[in-house]
Formats: structure tokens, sequence, C-alpha cells
């Protein structure tokens, strides 16, 4: 029973981290950038599409297909900033939601022409498949990579944002734009690369959880939900919140889906309802 448990509880956990990899970019260009960006989860799937062209059609090993999703859809996003969305900078939010669900339903439409309606499969390396016993309890030796590489991912991120020149000019740049450009801050720039960035750890959540979330035209629309309710349980802007919140959903998801199957994804709906509840400005707000 313990053992039943600890497993289900890794599960979770690795689930989770796998929300809050995708979810996280969201959180910076929601937070910082004041962007609603609701086709995250469309740079989310074109990051496990080109892992999956890499692997399948151009016979690239799994590990090289990882970079190459996070540097493509990195520049995808900043060429998307560059076009797009800085048209939104300046609009209502209404606006912002339309057009980027919108977006959406456009990715869809680009991912059946392109791909096919079907799921996309992946050969993991035989390093990442097995399992391995810890403690009298087996783990999935690919869920264990996958918590490894959102904790090194977090702290990474978290240094950028907090601790260097760049992650200062973000904050600069959100908190007073013309301040900030007259300080010589090119503040288009570090928008895009802000953006680029956001992007860019969704397509690598993409790549990774092409095996555990699985990957056809309908990624976006099926796990938008999910990716809104990790931001705004754990408060837009944040890292440390969004990282608890995607935690505690996966956690009781997983948790949910075994003990009491009937009630599907109302499990989570009901705890976001007690979270916001309790923690009306996300668990990761900020005092002013």
């Amino acid at each position: 029973m313990i053992a039943n448990l600890a497993g289900l509880l890794f599960d979770g956990v690795a689930y989770g981290s796998l929300l809050f990899l995708v979810a996280v970019g969201l959180s910076i260009t929601m937070g910082l950038m004041n962007v609603i960006n609701l086709a995250h989860g469309a740079f989310a799937m074109a990051g496990g599409y080109v892992a999956v062209t890499a692997m399948n059609r151009m016979g690239w090993p799994f590990w090289s297909t990882l970079p190459l999703a996070f540097v493509g859809t990195a520049l995808i996003g900043m060429v998307a900033e560059r076009l797009l969305y800085r048209r939104l900078y300046r609009a209502s939010h209404l606006d912002q939601v339309l057009f980027t669900i919108g977006l959406v339903f456009a990715s869809i439409a680009a991912a059946t022409w392109g791909f096919g309606a079907g799921q996309q499969l992946v050969t993991l390396p035989p390093a990442l498949t097995g399992q391995v016993r810890i403690a009298g309890v087996d783990f999935g030796v690919y869920r264990l990579f996958l918590v490894a590489v959102v904790a090194i991912a977090t702290v990474l991120l978290q240094a950028m944002v907090t601790r260097t020149r760049f992650g200062a000019q973000i904050r600069a740049a959100v908190d007073n734009r013309a301040a900030a450009a007259g300080l010589g801050i090119d503040v288009d720039l570090i928008f895009s690369l802000c953006f680029g960035l956001g992007t860019g750890l969704a397509g690598l959540g993409g790549a990774l959880g092409v095996e555990v979330l699985g990957l056809d035209p309908n990624f976006p629309l099926k796990y938008m939900v999910y990716f809104l309710l990790v931001v705004v349980v754990g408060g837009a802007g944040s890292i440390t919140g969004p990282l608890a919140a995607a935690l505690i959903l996966g956690i009781c998801d997983v948790a949910g889906k075994y003990f009491v199957p009937e009630l599907g994804a109302f499990v989570i709906y009901a705890l976001m309802i007690v979270l916001l509840v309790l923690f009306p400005k996300g668990l990761g707000a900020r005092r002013a």
C-alpha cells in the first residue's frame, strides 16, 4: 500500500513538473509582459512536432532533439512576437483573448494538414526506458529524468530572473517602459527575447511530453485549461508559485483519476476553486 502511494505521488510530481515546464512560459508572458496568450499550447505543440520530425523523419537521436525543440520554438516565438503579438501589447484583454484563441484553431488546422490527425509516436533511448527500484518502490526512469530536467530548468530560470542583468531589464521594462527606454534599454529586444524564452520552454516541454501527454493537432485546445490553471493558481509573473501549483494540481489530478475515476477532471477544478478562495492572488503573489 505504501509503495503504491509513493508511486502514485511520484507520478503526480512528474506530471506536475511537465505541466510547469510548459506553463512557466505562459506565466512569463502573462505576468511580465501583460499578454493573455491562450495560444501558448500551440508553441508547446510546435516543439513536440519539431522533436518528432527530427527523430522519425531525419533520424536524429532523442537527446539532440531537445535543444532543437527549445531553440526552434523560441525562434518561432520571436518571429510571432515581432509580427503578431507586438500589436497586442496595448490592446484590451478581450482583443488578446480573441486573437490568441484564433491562433489556437489556426495551429490545429495547420498541424492537421501537415502531420495528420493521428497521435505521434517516439522511441525513447534505452537509457530512459524501464524502471528503477529505490527504497522498495519502482520509479519510471523517464519520469525521473523529467523531474531532474524541470528541477534544473527551475533553478536556472529563477536565477536568471532575479540575479542577472537581463532579468533586471525585463522587470524594468515591464514596470515602466518609457523610463527603461530612457535608461538605454532596448525594450523591444527585451520583450522579443522574453517571449522567445517563454515559447522555447513551452517547446521543450512539448518535446518531453510526447511520451506522457501525447501529441496530436488538438494538443493546444486539450491542455489549454491545464496550463491556465497552473498560472492562475500559482500567480502570473512568478516562478515558484506556478511550480507549487503545478505539483499540487498534478498530484491531485493523478490521485483523483486513480481513486475516483468517475469524477474525471472535476477534482482539479474543485481544487482550483478552493485554492483561489484561499489565495485570490495566487500562491506566488508578491507584496507590493
